[in-house]
């Protein structure tokens, strides 16, 4: 019996011999957020919600003692989660099955996809989890609150503000791989004012990104990344808020050049850097019937790639230097025309930027590719009407026009009703709904080669029809939830790339699936979760399964107080087969990526009301798997930590 083995016999031994059976520490039901916002871009009770969704509270991130939102996001009911190798590598988001550029990423309402990638997706991997309240994600296609990008759904990063009075808080952790993690936050409020404040540190050896499971594959590939997080907060008089949102980040990844067989590369690296800033102003007017909300945000991203010649490529050299910036202002006004009726109607405007710099040496010669300075704006204008009867019937129903400078108009809609029936703890919920994604700057702008066009202005908008139906139930007063839920999303206009005519609209795709969750507490602190995603892709055009979507993911845990003062989660995540590449050869062959069960555990124990210690497990069963064909993932690891309050 290995020690990873032993590690898990010890802590699930250790479940019977203290479990304490307090009824009276038991919160009576299943731990919920009862108010969510990216739903309606309100507040709004989560039982008056008909979409699906799924809200990571704060009392759950505190729980897992995760670091970075993607670890967050790896067992969430409907997502696939991906990354070419190890911490710092590239990671990305699948919503019940759409591409990964298709999931809008935001901070606090701020949109976070970069304009510089080609297709404009967000690379979730440098964002901690350092002062992040909870996340909201949003399934189905969301383009009339959201805009561009929200063809697969939303997910919504909030962060935390600060109360009471002046709290230090430190944070820190050691573990495998030599990783050394630190969370240094102040936080606090008076009568007017409210402020919130973290730096965050983590530096890891790492792992191979070209995975040594492969011959030539042995050299570890670092990361180290500091994030600053502030949030400040000034109310003049009641009903008038202004809030500023600042954060920041700077993150080293040392890469390879490729997956699989000979990958390794001992000096490739990339700088990453980012800046955004988000001012709101949100005030009542019209005795309490009108709320205005006007934002402005901007958003600066770089990246740099330098891979000098080494000793094992001597005639090989590249270096790529990416920028981008993304100006939006947002005007929302809430009409609250009855208690049971209100009225959002919004403007969006927003302006986006990108240059880029590549170039390589090899022995076949010199390629360059500029990209110069280039941009894009947009508009839009939403209306959205919520109404209920009788704290039964809920819907929320409305359109949005959008026009882009180049790739032109775009008109969405999405209808929400929810019924609940209080009596049996019964809600039945569906939706019906419509998105689009405007072709990025690379898309459009990108300059032809000698093999011919890339580039093309003539693009039109992606778009997405999706709807789902069905029901959550409740029992024994909300201790026991489940929920079962069935979507289809039909993908047409998908930007794809001809070698004879560069960039354009002839992509089609479709999904299907279920999705299945259970939740309970049970007596003594018991907390049980399940959920269960079975999930058909496919290329309509190809014939094929879309790449790297598992048909089958299952993700379960199992919480318990024990003794009164420690607490442990087991976890366990399995991911069933899916379809990938190897470009190892030429031409390249499709092959299947067996699937995969990754078993953890976290105990942690008050010490004090001021001093928390952990213990997290992580793949504890050591499993050899890859997310990426040819890509390294993260073995057999144990993180051990303190949070403590001044």
């Amino acid at each position: 019996m290995d020690r990873r083995t032993l590690a898990l016999a010890g802590l699930l031994a250790f479940v019977p011999a203290v479990l304490h059976a307090d009824d009276a520490q038991d919160k009576a039901a299943v731990p919920r957020h009862d108010i969510v916002v990216t739903a309606t871009r309100l507040e709004t009770p989560e039982k008056k919600v008909g979409s699906s969704l799924t809200v990571i509270s704060g009392e759950e991130l505190a729980r897992t003692h995760k670091t970075f939102v993607l670890e967050a996001l790896e067992s969430v009911l409907g997502l696939s989660t991906t990354r070419n190798g190890g911490p710092g590598a590239t990671a990305s988001v699948s919503v019940r099955g759409a591409g990964s550029e298709h999931t809008l990423f935001l901070l606090d309402g701020l949109e976070l996809n970069d304009p510089i990638n080609p297709s404009r997706s967000y690379d979730l991997t440098h964002l901690s989890l350092s002062q992040v309240e909870r996340v909201e994600i949003l399934r189905g296609p969301q383009g009339l609150l959201y805009g561009s990008d929200a063809l697969g759904g939303v997910v919504n990063i909030i962060t935390r503000a600060g109360h009471g009075k002046p709290r230090l808080t430190l944070a820190s952790s050691a573990g495998t791989l030599q990783t050394l993690t630190s969370d240094l936050g102040l936080s606090g409020s008076g009568r007017k004012t409210d402020y919130s404040l973290a730096l965050f540190h983590e530096r890891t050896a790492g792992i191979s990104a070209a995975s040594s499971a492969y011959p030539g594959n042995a050299e570890k590939d670092g990361y180290r990344n500091l994030s600053l997080a502030a949030r400040f907060g000034y109310t003049p008089r009641p009903g008038t808020g202004l809030t500023l949102t600042v954060r920041a980040a700077k993150a080293r990844t040392e890469l390879d050049n490729f997956g699989g067989p000979g990958g390794d590369d001992q000096n490739n690296v990339q700088d990453y850097a980012t800046l955004l800033v988000r001012g709101q102003y949100r005030g009542l007017s019209a005795n309490g019937r009108w709320e205005q909300a006007l934002s402005l945000s901007w958003l600066g991203a770089k990246r740099e790639n330098r891979n000098p010649v080494d000793d094992t490529h001597p005639q090989d050299r590249d270096e790529g230097l990416y920028r981008s910036d993304l100006f939006k202002l947002d005007w929302q006004n809430n009409f609250f025309l009855h208690p049971a009726h209100t009225l959002t109607a919004g403007l969006e405007l927003e302006e986006e930027m990108g240059r880029s710099e590549y170039v390589s040496e090899s022995v076949w010669g010199t390629v360059e590719s500029r990209f110069p300075s280039t941009r894009a704006s947009s508009a839009g204008v939403y209306l959205l009407d919520r109404w209920e009867y009788r704290e039964r019937f809920f819907v929320t129903a409305g359109i949005r026009a959008d026009r882009h400078s180049l790739a032109g108009p775009a008109l969405t809609f999405r209808v929400a009703p929810a019924f609940l029936v209080a009596a049996t703890g019964t809600r039945i919920k569906a939706t019906l709904g419509t998105g689009f994604k405007s072709p990025s700057l690379y898309q459009l702008f990108a300059p032809s080669t000698s093999w011919g066009p890339v580039g093309n202005t003539a693009l039109r908008p992606e778009r997405a029809t999706g709807w789902d139906a069905g029901f959550e139930q409740s029992f024994m007063k909300d201790r026991v939830i489940i929920g079962l839920a069935y979507f289809e999303n039909a993908f047409r206009d998908l930007v794809d790339f001809d070698f004879a005519a560069g960039y354009i609209n002839i992509g089609r795709a479709r999904t299907k699936g279920l999705e299945a969750s259970a939740k309970t507490r049970l007596g003594g602190g018991v907390r049980l979760g399940a959920s269960y995603t079975r999930l058909a892709a496919r290329d309509e055009d190809a014939g094929t399964d879309l790449l790297r979507r598992p048909r089958d993911k299952f993700s379960a845990d199992i919480g318990a107080r024990l003794a009164g003062r420690f607490d442990l989660t087991v976890t366990a995540l399995y991911v069933g087969r899916r379809l990938d590449r190897d470009f190892s050869a030429y031409p390249y062959q499709t092959v299947g990526l067996p699937g995969y069960v990754l078993l953890g555990a976290v105990l942690s124990t008050a010490v004090s009301p001021r001093l928390e210690l952990f213990l997290r497990l992580d793949n504890i069963l050591g499993a050899r798997y890859e997310q990426v064909w040819g890509y390294g993932a993260l073995g057999f690891s144990l993180t051990t930590g303190i949070r403590c309050v001044l």
